[in-house]
């Protein structure tokens, strides 16, 4: 094994150590200053004025703008077949071959999403990597494996949630996706979650919930608050690979999760 390799294993063996101390002190999902959740997280998000997204577009992101957030409409979507597609598995059937833009060539396998096709959370990274484009499945290196430790420390099995990226092929080297190809490939996403209708979206890592939230707002901004996306509640954290190159920031990440697991729980009580 590399010294890399070992380093690597070392952080993610350390965050792991941290999250069973954190699950005996605080319980599963028990927050540990409720004051701070319900003061900090529980609001839409207060980033206000224009500011220009990801595709070069003026977006005015007012409180009142994000509670009139509404579903797609049809006009939305692509004129393509696909859009018909009246399940997940459809869906994947009818876009697996999709080489819209340069990453379907480029690609081993096209990485759809797993879990729970009617899970009431969802998860959003941003891209496959290297396992992923391997396997065919998001989430499945090493931050795959600290998303599933994650996920249990809070109460989840990773069947009960639903996995995906905002692309669905790997970018050469890992690279930051182009916003040409989120614009090719976020339709897809649409129509996932508009199969699964979920109640809450957890975004993993910086550039995920940009896309969705159409912003320029850094992590720390988009953190900590409960966003609407589209009539669908919507959360903001740490990408798992993130947490392995840092691990500082572990204990804030905690904390998201929890307030993720509450909110959870509150949405479901209402249903």
């Amino acid at each position: 094994m590399s010294s890399t390799n070992k380093e690597l294993m070392a952080l993610l063996g350390g965050i792991e150590r941290f999250l069973s101390e954190q699950q005996k002190i605080t319980g599963n999902y028990l927050m540990r200053s409720k004051k701070k959740v319900d003061n900090g997280l529980q609001t839409i998000p207060s980033i206000e004025g224009e500011q220009n997204d990801l595709f070069g577009q003026t977006k005015h992101t007012s409180q009142a703008a994000a509670i009139q957030s509404k579903p797609l409409s049809n006009a939305e979507f692509p004129q393509e077949p696909w859009v018909s597609a009246s399940s997940l598995v459809d869906l994947d059937e009818m876009i697996c071959n999709c080489r819209k833009c340069s990453l379907g060539q480029t690609r081993t396998k096209f990485v759809f999403g797993v879990g729970n096709p009617n899970a009431d959370l969802v998860i959003v990274g941003e891209a496959p990597g290297t396992d992923e484009d391997a396997q065919g499945e998001p989430f499945v290196g090493r931050a795959g494996q600290l998303l599933n430790k994650i996920l249990e420390a809070i109460g989840f099995r990773r069947e009960d949630v639903y996995i995906c990226n905002i692309l669905k092929c790997r970018p050469p080297n890992n690279r930051d996706p182009l916003s040409s190809e989120v614009e090719q490939c976020e339709p897809y996403l649409w129509k996932q979650l508009e199969l699964m209708n979920p109640k809450l979206i957890l975004c993993l890592g910086r550039i995920s919930a940009q896309v969705l939230l159409r912003t320029n707002a850094s992590l720390a901004q988009m953190r900590g608050k409960v966003h609407d996306y589209r009539g669908i509640r919507l959360m903001v954290t740490y990408h798992p690979a993130a947490l392995l190159r840092n691990p500082h920031w572990k204990r804030p990440a905690w904390e998201d999760v929890q307030a993720v697991r509450k909110l959870y729980d509150e949405l479901r009580a209402k249903s």
